[in-house]
């Protein structure tokens, strides 16, 4: 956007509302297409038959979304949901027509994780389940039509993932004792379990996938090194055999292969956006083809049939959430399916420009900026990490750090951003100490940082907006969820002068009360976060000083706070504490809250309150 005259108030409502069509994929056998599409104000799964183009709802889910589906097989859908955002996931499956759907984890208390779909088992996955224990997770083999259930393999206590062959088959097992962690291997299903090589947490060799013979494994690893590479490692000599690949500023994300040819075909990474390199000429080709036709877009391939000759083709910016499309490689046809969000247009939204500035020990801290409609980026610039911004006037901005905090944020499409940008704050995001992707010690450097040194980083990053002319240094709001509420609360405490207010969403207040409520499935990570955080013996005074809510005598300005009250994460009583405390003081603070959300609100008409709340609250405090 460049000009005021472009301008146009888009309705808050078309930012968060459900989107028309989303999560497509592809049946193994190509017949049937399956998306997410609203029903009831809920996303349900939905299929249509290709040739016939008939639809079918499958799910009839009127409380909360489906949480994520896929093709069991040609004949079954299996599906996850829980209950007002708890976390306890079933699975269950059904047909393709909405017909026998079944509970396949009818247990109490529980939560389910998928370790294999099993792409070649018409009939089976193989999934992690906390029935026994509900700290651990036993491996079970489940049958998708009957809900047969066998234990293929039993948590000794400390394992905390599971790892299958191309066969379908558990090889590999990852143990920890809190900050050591194990690999462990067996050679074949009826092998004993025996140690490959143990680590601290701080250094990583995480499977990727077995190679196509079942012998060796292709493996993340930052061991000896700094950024995160792609290795091949040989369980039974114990060692790394080769690096496969590397790159000199980021760790690397992604490996993918063709399961029917049995080939490497792409890796991938982020620096300041996605970025893939091609393994695979005939992956090269399908990719080059597509991107002749959709150019200017970033394409994600989502889904494939068995044959790998259909493919769902998935489009995005940082301005669209794009569109999905199939792909038919035998016609050499590309046929649009749906707009993800039709009601949004690019041309009415605004660019994120990525951005980096310097700590003030030293760290270049990469980022990004959406400026709002008027402000005008320079049309001098020469590349996408310049930091050039020519500006009509300082304005009204929001400081928002990504949750996590062990996470980053990236180049995409992001509806709170854009809504921001649209009712005239700029919007600025960064990638604080500790977070993924920029090697070992970036991360490292985190530890036992929250409210001290990662807090420096925001604050070093809001001093850069105000010295660039950026900023209008009386109208600086901050605003995150999880961390990011954490990191708004500790902004408003340990540099009170420096915003306008604040806005918590399901952010930690209490480091100690935050530690005694985790979910039981973390406990065998605690140790780990001891390390990470803070120890609430070893370390008392230090996680005294870094928990706002015993410095509210400090915050001077308004705050709003929205928390779900089912949360498992972060459990409620941070935000009542923090409010509570606030309140007590005279502070004015606006307290929100959902019976029926979970870790963030997943309801519809939940989201249009809270962005309701924030653009009313930021009106009046950013005036």
């Amino acid at each position: 956007m460049s000009s005021k005259e472009e301008y146009r108030l888009i309705p808050l409502e078309d930012f968060f509302r459900n989107p028309e069509k989303t999560r497509f994929q592809i049946s193994p056998d190509g017949r049937y297409l399956s998306f997410m599409a609203p029903w009831e104000n809920r996303l349900n799964v939905f299929t249509q038959h290709l040739e016939t183009g008939k639809q079918f709802r499958v799910t009839s889910e009127r409380e909360r979304n489906v949480s994520g589906y896929f093709w069991g097989s040609n004949s079954r859908i299996v599906f996850l949901k829980d209950k007002g955002g708890d976390e306890n996931y079933h699975l269950y499956s059904v047909s393709p027509k909405g017909e026998n759907e079944m509970d396949l984890t009818p247990f109490d208390s529980i939560t389910t994780q998928i370790i294999d779909e099993l792409e070649d088992n018409d009939e089976e996955v193989i999934i992690g389940m906390n029935r026994r224990n509900k700290e651990i997770f036993d491996a079970y083999r489940l049958n998708i039509i009957t809900g047969a259930l066998e234990l293929e393999a039993e948590n000794p206590g400390n394992i905390t993932e599971w790892f299958t062959d191309h066969e379908g088959k558990i090889r590999m097992a990852v143990a920890t004792d809190g900050v050591n962690t194990t690999l462990l291997y067996r050679h074949s299903h009826d092998d004993p379990f025996h140690e490959i090589i143990t680590t601290n947490f701080r250094e990583s060799l995480s499977p990727l996938f077995f190679t196509f013979d079942n012998k060796q494994f292709y493996a993340l690893s930052n061991l000896n090194r700094d950024k995160s590479a792609i290795v091949l490692f040989d369980p039974e000599e114990k060692k790394e055999v080769k690096v496969m690949f590397e790159h000199e500023e980021v760790d690397l994300a992604s490996l993918s292969y063709s399961r029917k040819r049995k080939v490497l075909t792409v890796y991938s990474f982020i620096d300041w956006k996605r970025q893939v390199v091609f393994l695979d000429e005939e992956a090269e080709r399908i990719y080059r083809r597509v991107e002749r036709s959709l150019p200017g877009c970033e394409i994600v391939f989502s889904s494939r049939t068995k044959e790998e000759d259909m493919f769902l083709i998935r489009t995005y910016s940082d301005r669209s959430l794009g569109a999905y499309y199939l792909f038919d490689a035998t016609a050499d046809s590309l046929r649009h399916l749906a707009d993800v969000s039709p009601w949004l247009k690019e041309e009415e939204l605004c660019e994120m420009k990525p951005v980096s500035y310097q700590s003030r020990d030293g760290f270049t801290i990469h980022g990004y900026l959406t400026l709002p409609p008027g402000v005008i980026a320079s049309g001098a610039k020469q590349s996408p990490t310049s930091n050039a911004v020519a500006q009509t006037h300082k304005v009204p901005v929001v400081v928002n750090p990504h949750g996590g905090p062990w996470v980053r944020d990236a180049w995409t499409f992001n509806p709170e951003v854009q809504f921001l940008a649209n009712r005239g704050y700029a919007v600025f995001q960064m990638n604080y100490r500790g977070s993924t992707g920029y090697g070992k010690k970036f991360w490292e450097s985190s530890f036992k940082q929250w409210g001290k040194k990662m807090q420096d980083d925001i604050t070093d990053g809001v001093q850069w907006l105000i010295q660039e002319g950026i900023a209008d240094p009386k109208r600086v709001a901050i605003y995150g969820g999880s961390y990011g509420g954490y990191a708004t609360l500790a902004g408003l405490t340990f540099t009170p002068d420096l915003y306008c207010c604040g806005i918590d969403y399901v952010g930690v207040s209490n480091l100690f009360t935050f530690m005694k409520t985790i979910p039981p499935y973390w406990k065998p990570f605690l140790e780990m976060m001891y390390e990470m955080v803070g120890n609430p013996e070893s370390d008392k005074e230090a996680l005294h000083d870094a928990s706002p809510v015993f410095h509210v005598d400090k915050i001077k300005v308004p705050l709003l706070v929205a928390q779900g009250a089912n949360d498992p994460r972060v459990n409620i009583n941070e935000s009542n504490q923090i409010v509570e405390a606030l309140r007590s003081r005279g502070v004015e603070v606006e307290y929100m809250v959902k019976d029926n959300e979970g870790h963030g609100f997943h309801n519809e008409e939940n989201r249009f309150d809270f962005y309701r709340a924030m653009e009313k609250f930021l009106a009046q405090h950013m005036k």
